[in-house]
């Protein structure tokens, strides 16, 4: 071990034992799985950084099960192990943080295409008030790339792609959503209540501190070469792509749920404005099978809107979203009361349809009827009848959800 680093105090005693009044302003945590030619590169440069800006500082290498000796170069580098038992990215920086013992936390990949020399800049940021500080490595961002650094699928295509993804659907004021180097305050920590063990850990940090509204900024960093000459890195491309994308829509009810709903509600209206006259579109005449698909959408759209309710009302009860005023004005305007009501009356209205379909057919002695008038009752009674009984269902699956909501 470098004795220079002896004066940042880097504190290898269990966390327990370690006194108050000696706990670091800042932890650097790094993950680690059989990263023994990089890691200890790493240490040193965190450990170097902070002590040429007088910044009282530890590293926190946590072990993801490396079978190279890579504990064990860290160890020497000055840095504290931890042993991350349960694999999986997220895993590992959540037992990394348990055991650091900074106000502030930079964490960052122990294959040395960060340069942790950096720290301070993070440092400076979180200081100056921001909770969360991520780097850019992108142009767009200011950041900067090394030639071979980054596959051009990733450069190009999915991390802008992807970071535009972020910026649109959550409001994330950044520019590099896969940047794996960042610094955030363990006050911010604690309040996201971080979930994800895998990949999407990083992003679930984001997505989180933009939807509920903290102080976030960006740092301009250089993504360097791959230090590791072993074996490849952890990324896939579109394994990893798709569960980002994934979590996303998970995150966001207004985007997977209530922008289709909507969508395919407008549509099956359209249908029915156009179906129910019998319109003609040149030489196409709109019939009863336009309103047979017409009825498919409203039903689509019906359940997509009643999903978008419930699953928002979920993740606010669960605090995985922030509370919304709009869903409380909706839920206090159409509570299970009235949804019972309203639903009975469109199925009421759907049944009546049905029912005046019937007596036409017993008025004609049950035989042939006028297919394209009969059709025009039966298929919106059908409709309107499935339409209140899924309302009724889904206003007491909604009211279940707000007595856990109010438990909290």
């Amino acid at each position: 071990m470098d004795p220079s680093h002896d004066a940042l105090k880097v504190d290898a005693r269990p966390e327990g034992a370690a006194k108050e009044e000696s706990a670091p302003e800042v932890s650097v945590v790094i993950p680690c799985l059989n990263e023994s030619e990089t890691v200890g590169t790493c240490v040193r440069k965190a450990l170097d950084a902070m002590k040429a800006a007088g910044i009282a500082g530890e590293v926190i290498v946590a072990d993801n099960g490396s079978a190279d000796g890579a504990e064990r170069v860290a160890r020497e580098a000055g840095a504290r192990v931890v042993d991350a038992p349960l694999k999986g990215y997220g895993n590992a920086l959540m037992f990394g943080i348990a055991a650091s013992r900074g106000r502030f936390i930079v964490m960052g990949d122990a294959d040395d295409s960060y340069d942790f020399g950096d720290t301070p800049k993070f440092v400076e940021r979180l200081r100056g008030g921001d909770e969360l500080v991520m780097g850019c490595r992108l142009p767009s961002g200011g950041g900067s790339i090394e030639p071979g650094a980054m596959k051009p699928l990733h450069r190009w295509f999915g991390n802008p792609g992807l970071s535009f993804l972020v910026r649109w659907m959550f409001g994330a004021p950044i520019h590099d959503v896969y940047c794996g180097m960042r610094g955030f305050s363990r006050d911010l920590y604690d309040r996201l209540a971080m979930r994800c063990t895998g990949m999407e850990f990083a992003i679930e940090m984001i997505v989180k501190a933009s939807l509920f509204k903290r102080r976030i900024g960006e740092v301009p960093i250089t993504l360097h070469r791959d230090g590791r000459t072993k074996h490849r890195g952890h990324l896939r491309s579109f394994r990893d792509g798709w569960r980002s994308l994934r979590f996303y829509l998970l995150y966001s009810p207004k985007w997977l749920f209530m922008a289709p709903g909507i969508a395919l509600f407008a549509l099956g209206m359209l249908g029915y404005a156009l179906a129910i006259p019998g319109v003609k579109i040149g030489a196409a005449k709109l019939d009863v099978h336009t309103l047979l698909v017409a009825s498919l959408l409203l039903l689509l759209g019906q359940q997509a809107f009643h999903f978008a309710i419930t699953a928002r009302t979920f993740a606010v009860t669960e605090g995985l979203l922030p509370p919304s005023p709009a869903l409380d004005r909706f839920l206090s305007a159409i509570n299970l009361e009235r949804g019972i009501v309203i639903g009975l009356a469109v199925a009421a209205v759907g049944v009546g349809l049905i029912a005046w379909a019937s007596n036409e057919w017993r008025q004609a002695g049950f035989g042939a009827l006028d297919y394209g008038r009969t059709m025009r009752l039966v298929i919106p009674g059908v409709t309107l009848a499935a339409m209140g009984v899924q309302s009724v269902l889904a206003s007491f699956i909604v009211s279940l959800l707000q007595m856990a909501r109010r438990r909290g």
